[in-house]
Formats: C-alpha cells, sequence, structure tokens
C-alpha cells in the first residue's frame, strides 16, 4: 500500500501530477484544491492507493484532512473515486464539514456528479463524521464553525450561511469571518 510519495513533479494537469520518486514516474490524481496549491517542482503528498482488477490507481493530497475526507466518503455506497475527488474539488474538508454540519443538501448537490439521492446519502453517512473534519484540521476550521453559529443564532438560515461562508477568505478570526458573510448576505 503506497501511502505517501516525495519526489519532483515532471508533468502537471489540474486533474493529475507525474511525480518521479527516484527514477520511478508516478501518475497522481490530485483535486483541484491541492493543484492550486501546488507551487514548486518539490512535492510531498498523502495518497490513497486503491486497486481494482484492471488498474491500480493512486490519488493525492497536500492536506491529510483533505485524504481522510477522500476516504471516508469512498466508504458510501454509489461514491465512488471520481465524486470524492469531485468534492475534494469543490470544497475544503473545512468547508464541507460545514455543508455537512449544516445540512445543506444543496450544498452537496453543487458538486458535478452528486444529484439529490446521493447528496441525501452522503448527509445521512456523514451526519457524524463533520465534527472530526472540523476538528482534525488547521484552526481556521474553528473560526468558521464559530462564525456559522454566530450567523445562525443571527437567524440566519444554515444553507445561506454555509454559501456565505464558503465564499468567504480563509481567516483565523471569528469576527473576520462574521463581517464578511454578513456582507454577502447583505445585511450590513
Amino acid at each position: 500500500m503506497i501511502v505517501g510519495v516525495r519526489g519532483k513533479v515532471i508533468y502537471k494537469e489540474p486533474a493529475f501530477v507525474h511525480v518521479d520518486v527516484s527514477g520511478v514516474v508516478y501518475e497522481v490524481f490530485i483535486s483541484l484544491q491541492s493543484f492550486s496549491a501546488l507551487n514548486s517542482d518539490e512535492v510531498k503528498l498523502f495518497t490513497s492507493h486503491i486497486i481494482r482488477e484492471d488498474a491500480q490507481l493512486l490519488y493525492g493530497f497536500l492536506e491529510i484532512s483533505e485524504k481522510k475526507l477522500f476516504e471516508r466518503l469512498i466508504k458510501i455506497n454509489g461514491v465512488g473515486p471520481k465524486v470524492a475527488m469531485a468534492i475534494c474539488s469543490t470544497y475544503t474538508p473545512s468547508q464541507f464539514g460545514v455543508v455537512i454540519n449544516n445540512k445543506d443538501i444543496n450544498g452537496v448537490q453543487r458538486v458535478p456528479g452528486i444529484g439529490p439521492k446521493s447528496a441525501g446519502r452522503i448527509l445521512v453517512e456523514l451526519s457524524g463524521f463533520d465534527v472530526e473534519l472540523i476538528s482534525s484540521s488547521e484552526p481556521t476550521n474553528l473560526a468558521v464553525s464559530q462564525a456559522s453559529e454566530a450567523l445562525e443564532s443571527l437567524g440566519f438560515k444554515k444553507d445561506k450561511i454555509s454559501k456565505a461562508l464558503s465564499s468567504c477568505s480563509s481567516s483565523n478570526d471569528t469576527a473576520t469571518l462574521v463581517k464578511e458573510a454578513l456582507k454577502l448576505l447583505k445585511t450590513i
């Protein structure tokens, strides 16, 4: 089982990278989040190695929280690696944790390839997992969670809060997130 690769990126596209590890080149599928965060030729990726009858595939992530989300998603009936990567490409783990925490079915359906039935199944399957996602990542996630609670206490709907917070810049400050979300909700 390959759980990580470290090497030089010799070719990259939004969906995958080729990583040269001591002369062996691996094709590693990545999310758009990871692709946009690649800023040097040297890379260290946490990987999920999927072995099928006809292929052995590597899915790579710059953050361990994104790998945990991916591996949890592929355990859900009807969610394969492609749909899980689409979720990882659409949301960061903290943003997706907020969507799950708020039971925002429309937020889940925004991911390409997910319809109402799959969105409902994902929400049910991940209902207890969101706390782990939020706490396992960086401190920003705590600020997002607190900002979400603050906006909810002001009377906003969970789905609108989730949309507003996912559009906000990543900040470690709850107050800044609340202000940005309020501007997006056009209430200031």
